[in-house]
């Protein structure tokens, strides 16, 4: 397994504020765990809202939750993030193409900023979720080309490619999917290659990803999970 890539750091940590649940070894499970808006208690399974300014990430009751389902909600400053996990086996993309997104490792993630009103891509490290300079003309090619996915909602859900020797999977998923990923990383990241654990993790993430998601064609609806 060590002769996978190992990530480098080429950009800035723009994710670090909605990182930080993922980038420590988390402590016993407490009760009385509590919303990050109102304060009730939650469970150990439960739902996240963006702080769109921020990037922050927050963990929520289903009440708190829902109040930001809805477009406009909160003048647009808190999105839930859905629960839609969709898989695209025909995704194309091309040596070339990938070559041209400057992405020096086989995994990233891209979303929407609606700050900047455009995608952003990042990428897993042992130090974190780094930033690669996005080629928009690239993207844009490879977005229309797979029209299947094209419909990301901004700021809360995000494309993940995993690029393999033979073709690069794709995946819809909601954005602390994303920030799960980059945990696990720099969580279980050992020495120069990374180590068989990290590795084992990263195909146990991939995995439950493909068994969680719904080809796309097969029903699978915009929105939140009510």
């Amino acid at each position: 397994m060590n002769d996978r890539p190992a990530p480098g750091v080429i950009g800035t940590n723009g994710m670090a504020p909605g990182l930080r649940r993922f980038l420590e070894r988390p402590a016993p499970q407490r009760l009385g765990e509590r919303c990050e808006m109102c304060g009730e208690p939650i469970a150990a399974e439960h739902s996240h809202v963006v702080n769109v300014q921020n990037r922050n990430l927050l963990c929520t009751c289903r009440a708190c939750y829902l109040l930001f389902t809805h477009e406009g909600a909160a003048q647009g400053k808190y999105r839930a993030v859905p629960d839609r996990y969709l898989y695209d086996p025909a995704f194309a993309l091309g040596n070339a193409q990938w070559d041209e997104l400057q992405i020096p490792v086989k995994m990233a993630f891209f979303f929407r900023n609606s700050t900047f009103d455009r995608f952003v891509a990042f990428y897993p490290s042992p130090a974190g979720a780094t930033e690669s300079l996005l080629p928009l003309d690239t993207w844009d090619e490879i977005l229309a080309a797979n029209p299947h996915l094209a419909a990301v909602v901004p700021d809360v859900e995000a494309l993940l490619l995993n690029r393999g020797d033979d073709a690069t999977e794709c995946y819809l998923v909601p954005i602390d999917a994303c920030y799960e990923l980059v945990g696990r990383v720099k969580l279980h990241w050992k020495g120069f290659a990374g180590g068989e654990e990290v590795w084992r993790e990263l195909d146990a993430f991939f995995a439950g990803l493909r068994e969680r998601s719904r080809r796309v064609g097969a029903g699978a609806g915009v929105g939140v999970k009510a």
